[in-house]
């Protein structure tokens, strides 16, 4: 059986996989992804931490008679880069967990 770390390893870990938690966390706004809806009509760009950077809408969709329309592609834009971004947070969360040396049976978050 191999032996277990003593209670100072165990904090020192715990310290320094906080201090990687909060380094992952701060880059998350680093990464941007594109939300797209209406074959490219709508795009939103937005952050992982799912700040919103920008929207764009195609200038043919200016028309008072496709109000609902862009209502809608607007909102499935946001959902798409939603979407987009919980996965580039989760993919960058995945990185800094798998570069820790934590002992077996230890998850994050604690």
């Amino acid at each position: 059986m191999p032996e277990m770390p003593d209670l100072n390893e165990i904090l020192q870990m715990a310290q320094n996989a906080q201090a990687e938690l909060q380094k992952a966390q701060d880059n998350l706004d680093q990464v941007e992804v594109e939300g797209v809806a209406g074959g490219g009509m709508v795009r939103v760009r937005a952050t992982a931490k799912g700040r919103i950077i920008a929207v764009e809408l195609d200038e043919s969709l200016l028309v008072p008679a496709e109000k609902a329309m862009l209502e809608d592609l607007i909102a499935a834009a946001f959902n798409d880069a939603k979407a987009k971004s919980d996965t580039a947070a989760a993919t960058e969360m995945q990185k800094m967990q798998n570069s820790l040396s934590l002992p077996p049976g230890f998850k994050l978050p604690f």
